[in-house]
């Protein structure tokens, strides 16, 4: 199964075309893939280097809640949005701290910069938890996912609970091809800190198993692409569970497949690493709404993954 990832790590090596992006990192990049995850043969968390589920459950959860504050991300130790967050807040009046202009670039290539930019961005986080008037004013990263997913605005002033409505589809309607939900809001996207890279996923019943297929515009294909493919298949056994269905497949489809130029070299480490038996997900089965579910009510047995592989973000 996680073969299927490793083979797209193998043909963007050797195949993919040397783009410019927008964080001026570059990167190689392939249009079109897709890969394909049988869940019933174990869950997809990626054993040649390890992936943290605790941030895959915390941010997922994140946004079913329609949360899009990361002041619930840093209460469960998540720091995946942060740098977000960050920028907005230094582009803001209120910031009064040093100069942090191109902070993203400049953190990845100047040490001193570096540094400052973490202490500065340690305060930031610091103050998001313990002042919950600053985060409501500053860790608001806009309409995100948990936005357009639980509450996509309507022109008449009410709004769309899309995973809600689609979950009773599920339920009453299994045969539908409309089990659909859309992250991708055009008038929204503009106030964004950043516009979806998962775009929109797509549900389908057949033999009483739920199957989902997702379609990225976007996957940073060394940090993000292992995170998003744990994620949809945690939010397909989270539904299948609360409409009383088997788990099928995940298939994951990607427009723009790209690994960033300075993550050839690990990409290349996690290709000479053996594989292990993927672990096996155990849901608290007392939850009955997937919205009821809490960080401990989703574990992980099984897990033996290698080492983990850092590498650089790019913001």
């Amino acid at each position: 199964m996680e073969e299927a990832y490793l083979d797209l790590g193998r043909k963007i090596l050797a195949e993919g075309h040397v783009k410019s992006d927008r964080t001026g990192t570059g990167t190689k990049s392939l249009f079109g893939y897709q890969m394909r995850f049988d869940l019933a043969a174990g869950f997809p968390l990626l054993t040649t280097k390890r992936v943290p589920f605790g941030l895959i459950k915390s941010e997922l959860l994140w946004f079913l809640k329609g949360d899009t504050n990361i002041r619930y991300l840093l209460q469960h130790k998540n720091h995946i949005w942060d740098e977000w967050a960050f920028e907005r807040y230094v582009q803001s009046p209120a910031y009064l701290g040093p100069d942090m202009t191109d902070f993203g670039r400049r953190s990845l290539v100047d040490e001193a910069f570096n540094e400052v930019y973490q202490q500065e961005l340690h305060t930031f986080t610091e103050r998001i938890i313990a002042d919950e008037k600053f985060a409501a004013e500053f860790g608001e990263l806009g309409n995100i996912y948990g936005a357009q997913w639980r509450h996509w605005a309507t022109k008449n002033g009410g709004f769309i609970d899309q995973l809600q409505n689609v979950i009773e589809m599920i339920k009453k309607t299994p045969d539908s091809r409309r089990l659909i939900v859309s992250a991708w809001n055009p008038e929204d996207v503009p106030s964004m800190a950043l516009p979806p890279c998962h775009t929109l996923f797509q549900f389908y019943v057949a033999d009483g198993k739920l199957s989902c297929q997702l379609y990225q515009r976007s996957g940073d294909v060394f940090l993000g692409v292992p995170f998003n493919i744990a994620s949809y298949a945690l939010l397909t056994h989270l539904i299948a569970h609360e409409t009383g269905l088997a788990v099928g497949e995940f298939i994951h489809t990607l427009g723009d497949a790209h690994l960033y130029l300075n993550h050839q070299e690990q990409m290349e480490l996690q290709l000479t690493r053996p594989l292990s038996i993927p672990p096996t997900l155990v849901l608290n089965p007392a939850k009955k709404s997937i919205f009821d579910f809490e960080v401990a009510d989703i574990q992980l047995e099984n897990y033996h993954p290698q080492p983990a592989i850092k590498a650089p973000i790019a913001v």
